[in-house]
């Protein structure tokens, strides 16, 4: 496979999961950090990064209003809901220690 076709791929597949997040709002992002070890706010944070890579200049916010769908504060207000104890603490417990 050439590297464009493969790239091409690549962006198709993160613009798939990038909707179906967007369409799972009742997933919250603590759940995603304790089952995978990402959310979209490291989604978010990976794309600006791939943006300053290439001389894009991009905030944070920017970035998060792209996988999002929408402004953070907004999705927030929208869908997030309070961590529970036991989210927290395996949250607390996954968590890379320094």
């Amino acid at each position: 496979m050439d590297q464009p076709t493969r790239t091409e791929l690549e962006a198709a597949a993160f613009r798939r999961l990038v909707a179906h997040l967007r369409e799972r709002t009742d997933v919250q992002n603590i759940d995603l950090m304790n089952l995978a070890g990402f959310c979209r706010n490291c989604l978010s944070k990976w794309y600006r990064a791939a943006a300053e890579e290439r001389g894009i200049e991009m905030d944070y916010e920017q970035a998060r209003e792209i996988v999002y769908g929408m402004p953070y504060a907004e999705w927030k207000e929208k869908y997030q809901q309070e961590a529970s104890a036991e989210q927290l603490a395996a949250f607390d417990q996954n968590r890379p220690q320094d």
